[in-house]
């Protein structure tokens, strides 16, 4: 091997160094594992500014010791509120205070992305993970114990495992499951994150809202201990369909907005125009693992945003497979008297399978429906509407498979 093999075949690699792939690092570290995590990028950074943490995901914060860091650079809002973004009416809202907190055991929490991520890395390296930039990993080969790590750059590392969280596009799922196109929404985001004295009549600033139409939404809330506001614009583009290769443009993003009402119109100058997100998802698939290496987050299981869980099944991942690494491979300090066994990567990489393909694959589908009712048109929105409008703050019973999550008991 190359001069950048890794000097210990002990340490499980984690390919990319996201929400996703940091969380997985520590919650593998603070086990006692030995962690290296590769990163593409020349520096840890997320792409995008607001993120929404349900408490399937803060509760593993909480966990992993971090939660009270995420607290001091997040916002903890009061309420998440559905509106129509026509009429200005709201339609439906959840109260987010102490009682959603004893219903399910933690906060909900909105956070921009790169302080989530500065959290992470700082906690990573705490706990003694070696992080590493530059690394474009092209693909892993196991035999027999031992799976290597190739990078672009001609370095190579020896693994137990390695944990593929290098996001939509990932190489290690390429391997996988081929060269399969993400799919494409039809749908485009427009984002803008301002100082929140810059914003033009924003809603409640403790509140979380979305602004849904037909074939569009808008969501709005605070971040950054409330000094910024994010925004987000989606709709689905008329010039998709007809297989236009500059679809969803500025000039496509004022005439689907066009008719909104006035508190949903006021956004549009603050949005960035020079930059837009296409938004795309994949099929759930039941194959997540190939020899030692295993796939996590968007690259298992990329969804649309309708229900905020892109990161947060990342989380519920991480959790999910250092549980499952403990109880089939237990670190060098629990390990007993016999020693390592081989064969309990194998274990905990096929439970950790197991258990997730199923809870993902119905987030996914789930997320698809959402959309589908929040920018439903005519009969359907009158129904939806009316629908919204009987359910009370308090009742939290459709949410309840989805934020009540915790890790499976062993």
């Amino acid at each position: 091997m190359s001069d950048g093999t890794s000097r210990s075949t002990r340490e499980i690699v984690v390919v990319g160094g996201g929400i996703g792939g940091l969380t997985t690092a520590l919650a593998l570290a603070r086990d006692g594992r030995p962690v290296r995590v590769l990163e593409r990028a020349d520096r840890f950074a997320e792409v995008g500014a607001g993120l929404q943490l349900a408490p399937n995901a803060t509760g593993v914060l909480r966990r992993l010791g971090v939660l009270d860091a995420v607290l001091e650079v997040g916002v903890a809002p009061a309420r998440i509120v559905i509106a129509d973004a026509r009429t200005g009416e709201g339609l439906v809202s959840a109260d987010l205070g102490e009682r959603f907190i004893r219903t399910f055991g933690a906060p909900y929490l909105v956070v921009h992305r790169g302080d989530l991520l500065d959290v992470l890395v700082q906690a990573a390296r705490a706990a003694g993970v070696e992080l590493e930039n530059g690394k474009e990993v092209l693909r892993t080969e196991t035999a027999g114990g031992e799976t290597r790590v190739v990078c672009s750059d001609g370095s190579e590392y020896a693994a137990r495992a390695v944990i593929g969280a290098d996001g939509l596009r990932s190489n290690l799922r390429q391997a996988i499951h081929g060269s399969s196109e993400p799919v494409a929404s039809g749908y485009v985001a427009y984002r803008g994150a301002l100082p929140i004295e810059q914003v033009e009549r924003p809603h409640d600033l403790d509140t979380v809202i979305a602004w849904v139409g037909p074939g569009l939404h808008l969501v709005q809330y605070p971040i950054r201990r409330g000094d910024l506001y994010n925004q987000v614009a989606v709709f689905q583009s008329p010039s998709f369909a007809t297989g236009n290769p500059d679809w969803g443009g500025p000039d496509e993003l004022d005439a689907a907005f066009a008719n909104m009402c006035p508190a949903v119109r006021v956004a549009l100058p603050s949005l960035q125009r020079n930059f837009r997100w296409p938004t795309f998802d994949r099929e759930p698939v039941d194959t997540w693992v190939d020899g030692r290496t295993a796939l996590l987050g968007d690259a298992a299981h990329a969804m649309l945003q309708y229900l905020a869980q892109g990161a947060c099944q990342a989380i519920e991942d991480a959790a999910t497979l250092a549980q499952q690494f403990a109880r089939h491979d237990p670190a060098p300090a629990h390990r007993g008297s016999d020693g390592d066994s081989d064969g309990g990567v194998d274990r905990a990489l096929a439970a950790y399978q197991q258990i997730r393909a199923p809870r993902t694959a119905r987030v996914q589908r789930s997320a698809r429906v959402w959309g589908d009712v929040w920018h439903i048109d005519g009969t359907g929105a009158l129904l939806r509407n009316e629908l919204f409008r009987g359910i009370t703050d308090d009742d939290y019973s459709y949410a309840d498979w989805l934020w009540g999550w915790e890790p499976p008991a062993n």
